[in-house]
């Protein structure tokens, strides 16, 4: 009987045993679980840290470079200038002596084209069409004859060479017209080149007799400014030497 007694007892021990062991094996397997959960919700609802340098690269600004800020005519002529190793003066001296009793009617820098250093065109006397320098610019001057004759010479700005010389296309009235302009013009390209620079400070870019709405005849001479690369075109009075105006191109 005491025997029997004692069973309960015994048998509630090892349930109770049992019980215990079952609750710390539980516990010893869902605390990974929790902490784990715990810092996957902590990652979840902290907000990413931007570092400094990822914030300067977002918020950084990057300056335009000068050439930014240059219209497409003013670009052009910061290309062009400083390519130019041959003077407005040089240049046309030398054009004028490709025709006898030549003078210089006209006189511009421009990038050679293709066009220009064609087959087409004679050769120079002095210069048995020598191809012009890789990538230099060329003064396109017209000199007439003294019956008006209008003679294309193209020269090389780099080296100073003639690599073309053509004769324009004129019918008698426009040689004519030509002809009388130059026994007007008192005031040479030279002079009138001297007028314009005291006025206006820069590196002479063209040169070009004609006339203005009022008939009066001038020296047009075009001065590109190298600090803003304006273009600034003086009309210079051909027979007296006064400047009759005074145009800034800024486009």
């Amino acid at each position: 009987m005491s025997s029997v007694r004692r069973l309960p007892p015994l048998r509630s021990m090892a349930v109770i045993c049992a019980l215990g062991s079952s609750v710390l094996l539980m516990t010893g397997c869902t605390n990974p679980d929790t902490t784990r959960s715990s810092v996957a919700e902590a990652a979840q609802t902290t907000p990413p840290t931007t570092s400094p340098t990822n914030t300067a690269s977002a918020t950084d600004t990057a300056s335009p470079s000068p050439s930014e800020s240059l219209t497409d005519d003013q670009a052009e002529r910061q290309a062009l200038v400083p390519k130019a190793k041959v003077t407005w003066d040089k240049a046309a001296d030398t054009a004028v002596k490709e025709v006898p009793e030549g003078k210089l009617v006209d006189l511009e820098l421009k990038p050679t084209s293709a066009e220009a250093t064609a087959s087409t065109g004679s050769p120079s006397p002095s210069m048995p069409n020598p191809a012009p320098s890789q990538g230099a610019p060329e003064w396109e001057a017209k000199v007439a004859a003294p019956d008006g004759t209008v003679h294309r010479i193209d020269v090389d700005a780099v080296s100073g060479k003639v690599f073309r010389t053509q004769v324009e296309d004129q019918d008698a009235d426009d040689k004519q017209q030509v002809a009388d302009r130059l026994k007007k013009a008192t005031q040479t390209p030279e002079q009138a080149v001297k007028v314009a620079t005291d006025k206006t400070k820069g590196t002479v870019t063209g040169v070009e007799l004609d006339e203005n709405d009022n008939q009066q005849l001038l020296w047009g001479v075009d001065v590109v400014s190298t600090d803003n690369w304006n273009k600034t075109t003086v009309d210079v009075d051909a027979t007296n030497g006064k400047i009759l105006r005074e145009h800034v191109d800024r486009d």
